[in-house]
Order: structure tokens, then sequence, then C-alpha cells
């Protein structure tokens, strides 16, 4: 587009939209108007008018009826220099609504004439980072900020824990522990692709950090290079959000399952074999909620209940499993969508089915029931080896 073709178009667009001064767009405001602040999300982190609604250029005839379906509603769009704003209104005046205008040199001027401005909530890298994220409704930047103060432990930082983890961080959450005792070996990297061949030997909660590391630098990565034990688990646990149970043997997953229930911490639990895996979650801030025992009151023997090393696995299903578990943390940190409390999530890779099963509370169970007490870490622990 020439010069003189674009000033006649911003001409044109002037004569059908109303342009008003950031002055007069604060007043409109403090009357019932909506302001919207039409950059892109990368533009607003350095600040935007307080009070102010983000929403890009791009994406405002798709969303602006989910943030106002009033037409009668005045609004007010403002740009970086007033001209992508004139262009908002425009379209809004085309989508019926009838009180739209635009503010004539944007937030420069704005800024300019020492009108009130909002820090924005991101600097530019988380701006650009979550971008994506941030467009939707459901999270929003008050969504990314509970992400972002979020800590999350996860129990294993193998198959299980590797996917969880890597798309925990690209999520945003801010804290992750680690805890897993093991190295990393070659039979390990069909599934736990969260390693390398190079780091064949390293501790597995190291070599997880230095993925993470690389993948999101914002996200903090402690790790924890012990075995659950009765002596350890409620301290390994206390100060998350929530657990995720990517263990591989019962001992260890009993010992969460009763610290998560004294520590009133959600539980996302996830287990594979062979071709089929499973999923739910044990919510004890519910009163609703099963837990780990309603659905195995008695831990099974090694025999009935192999490991991977014993029975083999297929390397993408820890990958499937490990996903449905980060989905749920996700969930339950943002408070949206309805958690795999009280159900349980099977999947069968071979015939690509998932099924779904109740799982209500157990009143008689040994963990959460109405006569349930606990006796200790130490009894479970020596529960699960006698079953062993």
């Amino acid at each position: 587009m020439t010069s003189l073709n674009r000033d006649s178009w911003l001409e044109s667009l002037r004569a059908s939209v109303s342009e008003i001064s950031p002055a007069d767009a604060l007043a409109r405001q403090a009357q019932g108007g909506l302001l919207i602040d039409v950059r892109d999300d990368g533009e607003r982190a350095s600040g935007t008018p307080a009070g102010a609604i983000g929403l890009s250029r791009g994406f405002l005839e798709l969303r602006i009826e989910q943030l106002e379906a009033d037409r009668q509603r005045p609004i007010i769009a403002l740009c970086g220099s007033g001209q992508r704003s004139l262009l908002a209104a425009e379209a809004l005046q085309r989508m019926g609504y009838r009180s739209v205008s635009s503010v004539a040199g944007g937030f420069q001027r704005w800024k300019a004439e020492g009108l009130p401005v909002a820090l924005g909530s991101f600097d530019s890298d988380a701006a650009e980072r979550y971008a994506r994220q941030l467009q939707l409704p459901q999270v929003g930047e008050a969504g990314q900020l509970k992400l972002a103060s979020a800590k999350v432990v996860l129990l294993g930082a193998g198959g299980l824990g590797a996917p969880a983890a890597l798309y925990l961080a690209a999520a945003g959450v801010g804290q992750l522990t680690l805890i897993d005792d093991d190295r990393v070996e070659r039979s390990n990297l069909h599934r736990q692709v969260i390693h390398a061949d190079a780091r064949v030997g390293m501790y597995k909660t190291e070599s997880a950090r230095i993925t993470l590391a690389g993948l999101n630098p914002r996200v903090r990565v402690d790790v924890r290079n012990e075995r659950l034990q009765s002596s350890n688990v409620e301290d390994l646990l206390a100060g998350h959000d929530l657990v995720i149970d990517g263990a591989d043997n019962f001992p260890a997953r009993y010992l969460v399952a009763a610290a998560s229930q004294r520590l009133r911490l959600p539980m996302v639990y996830g287990a594979v074999e062979r071709f089929s895996g499973q999923a739910s979650v044990f919510d004890p801030r519910r009163g609703d909620s099963p837990c780990y025992r309603c659905l195995f009151p008695e831990p099974p023997s090694a025999a009935e209940a192999p490991n991977c090393s014993e029975a083999g696995v297929l390397g993408v299903l820890p990958g499937i499993v490990g996903l449905l578990q980060a989905t749920e943390a996700l969930k339950l940190i943002l408070g949206i969508g309805e958690p795999l409390v009280g159900r349980l999530l099977i999947f069968d890779a071979l015939d690509m089915q998932f099924r779904e099963i109740r799982l209500p509370r157990d009143p008689g169970c040994p963990g959460c029931g109405e006569h349930a007490i606990f006796a200790g870490y130490q009894d479970i622990a020596e529960l699960c080896a006698s079953a062993g």
C-alpha cells in the first residue's frame, strides 16, 4: 500500500469511526464503558491503561461476545498509536455494537498525558512464551499467575514423571520438585523422553533438571535424590499444592497415598503395564473423593502387579498417561473443568479405547473410611513389604 493510498484508507476509517482523546476515553470508562487494549500480548507486557481488558486485534471478532455480549454498552478501542484501534472499532461496528470509539494516539499518547497505567503482569518473555495459553478465557493472566505460584511434587522422574514434568514446565508451573534416587539407564530411553543417551549413569533428577531448564528457564526445579521412605515421605511432600504419582512400586505409592491424605494434598494417580494404563485423582479436600486405598485396599503381590522391567511396556504408553496426569494437575491448579475425582480412566493402546469406571468413596476404606486409623508410615511400609 502506497503512502497516498494508506492516508486515504485512514481518512475513510476516521470518517466512519468516532475518535476520542485519551482523557475522554478515561471518562467514558469511568461511566461504565469497556476499554479494550487490542495490542498483542507482548506489547501489553510493559503496561496497559488501568482497567483495560487485553484482547489482541487478531482475536477480537472471535472473542468479543464472550467478553461483552451487550451491543449497547460503550466500547473504547486502544492500540499503540491509534491505527489498529480504528480497524478494531470498525469491525465492532460491523458486528452490531452501537457505541464504539477509538483512542486517538493510542497508548503512546495515553502515557504521554500521564493517565493511569497498570504495569503488565508479565515481562515480554513470559507474554510471548505463554501467548497461546493466555488467550484461553479459562486461563488468561489470572490463571497464568496461578500456575506461576504453584508447587508440584513429582514422585519419579521416569516413564510417567518425564512427560508430566515436561508439559508442566512448558505450561509455566512455578516450581517442580523431582523425587527419584535412580540413575539413567539406556533401557529407560525408549519411554523416559526427558533423558538423553549422553546422560546415561547420571541421576534421573539431575538429567531431568537439565532438560527442563533448557525448555523453560523460568521454572524452578528442585531435585531430591532420595528414595521415598516412611521416614521422609511427609517432609518431601509438605509445602506443595499437589503430588503426581509416577511411582513404579507399591510401597512408595501407598506411602504417598497416606501422606497426601494427612497433608490434604491432591494425588494425581497414573499407572502403566504393557499396553494399558490408568489415571485418576484422589483429592482429600473434597468430601466425596475416594483415596488410593478405595481402589487398592491392600497391596497386591509382585506376581499380580509386575513393574515395567518385569512385564515390559510400549514406549509411548507412559507418555500418554503422563500427559493425562499433567492435564489433571493443570486443571486442579487453575480450578477449571471436572477432575478425575471418583472416576478411573483406563486406556487400552492396542484397541485405542478409553473406558471410565466409577470409583466411589468406600465407607470401609482402611485409608479414608469412617473407621480408618492411621497407624504410621512404618506400618504402611511393612504392610507393603509383607505383600511383596
